[in-house]
């Protein structure tokens, strides 16, 4: 196979820094651009050369997902709190009153959804362990601070809070005996998720001194890679100076006998056809590892059923499997980027329907909530009523996985906790 064009390219990222320079490519006035930094300095910014070279139809940026994708829109945020900021940044205010302006919009964001720092954080005797999460049963999460950052970021993250500088919202760890000491002692630990930011972001060692101590457990069954890298810098596995160092790690966990599950995140179909992606998909399925593919549903992005299908449909052709459509999580700009649940459900089945049964191993639309993982699995009458079908996916309470239950419809819901329980006093989770 001849090597993709893009092969020589080195990495280059951009950040709030460069964000002038990089809107001057778009058709925007000066008051759009003030505006556009006031909500960057919120939420967090971060971008390449890739992603603006060679996703962003800069020709007519506004109508182009990939540009709402990575570059901040003045309305993600309440107008008033972008007045405030934009005013501070327009008088120079010091960068004291324009981070402690920011920070306090950041608390009313809900930096931490679905008790992701009150519930999830296991502990070693009576201290709690860093950068570990451990919610359902089966498996654990882990934050290596090597990996608290991504090649671009996603203006609808619902990890935003990684990134913003504030202490007490990060998740990090870099002791690799506190990871394997807390999975050693759980023997019902069966899969570890590398996670961040993105783990990709890391050079094959710092990757390797996390993996290789969890291929001697011989209860931890597969050990999965959440990553972005695929869409926003798959030179990572094709042409980085340690490409091949890294893809030989997969290898090795492979032959170790676990699954190595690759996580991989795309958002749109732009995202999946560049040659260069191909060619890193081939070589990372080429190391036994398996690709599975999953994403939110966000409005103005991906919000079209068409676009889900045709997703899954080259995900299934390029051997990665379509695993899961999310809905927006209820932190950061969720007012912007959230869909009704109703017509969540609605894109998933008109998607589901035009592709085959290889491609139906994708499930959603599903709510990544407190309790677990909710799956709204349609809209029925029953007894005359209307209602909402769900289903818990995942849950804390193992009890609850698998098991139906009905939430009054609403055609305004985005959430759970926009629903009320139909025939019941209350949900099963609560």
């Amino acid at each position: 196979m001849t090597a993709p064009e893009d092969t020589g390219r080195r990495f280059q990222a951009y950040t709030i820094r460069h964000l002038d320079e990089l809107l001057q490519r778009a058709p925007l006035t000066e008051e759009q651009r003030l505006r556009t930094r006031a909500v960057a300095s919120v939420l967090p910014f971060r971008t390449n050369a890739y992603v603006v070279d060679e996703l962003i139809d800069w020709a007519d940026p506004f109508e182009d997902p990939m540009f709402r994708l990575v570059f901040p829109q003045e309305d993600m945020l309440p107008s008033e709190d972008v007045d405030r900021i934009a005013a501070l940044l327009q008088n120079d205010a010091s960068k004291q009153e324009v981070t402690a302006a920011a920070n306090e919009i950041r608390f009313r964001l809900n930096p931490h959804p679905a008790g992701q720092l009150a519930l999830n954080i296991p502990k070693a005797g009576e201290e709690p362990i860093p950068g570990l999460q451990h919610k359902y049963r089966e498996t654990v999460l882990f934050f290596p601070q090597q990996g608290q950052t991504c090649h671009a970021y996603c203006t609808y993250c619902f990890r935003w809070a990684q990134f913003v500088g504030i202490a007490d919202l990060k998740m990090a760890n870099n002791d690799v005996e506190q990871l394997t000491g807390y999975v050693r002692d759980h023997p019902e630990v069966s899969s570890v998720l590398l996670t961040g930011g993105d783990p990709m972001i890391m050079g094959e060692p710092v990757l390797r001194r996390y993996i290789e101590p969890l291929l001697e457990m011989d209860h931890v069954e597969s050990i999965r890679i959440g990553s972005k890298a695929l869409a926003y810098w798959p030179q990572r596995f094709v042409s980085d100076p340690d490409a091949d160092d890294t893809l030989r790690l997969f290898e090795r966990v492979v032959a170790s006998g676990k699954n190595l599950a690759f996580m991989a995140h795309f958002s749109h179909q732009k995202e999946l056809d560049s040659e260069i992606v191909r060619e890193a998909v081939r070589r990372i399925r080429g190391t036994g590892a398996v690709i599975r593919t999953q994403a939110p549903l966000i409005r103005t992005i991906n919000d079209d059923a068409e676009q889900w299908a045709g997703m899954w449909r080259t995900q299934h052709k390029l051997g990665m499997i379509p695993y899961y459509m999310f809905v927006e999580r209820d932190t950061g700009p969720q007012d912007y980027f959230s869909v009704p649940l109703v017509r969540a459900w609605e894109i998933f089945r008109d998607a589901f329907s035009q592709v085959s049964g290889l491609c139906r191993t994708v499930r959603g639309p599903s709510m990544s909530a407190t309790p677990g993982k909710v799956a709204v699995d349609g809209v029925v009458e029953i007894g005359e009523e209307k209602v909402f079908a769900l289903r818990m996916l995942q849950a804390r309470d193992p009890d609850l996985v698998g098991r139906p239950f009905f939430a009054k419809f609403d055609e305004n819901a985005v959430w759970v906790d926009d629903l009320k329980p139909a025939f019941a006093d209350k949900f099963p989770f609560e």
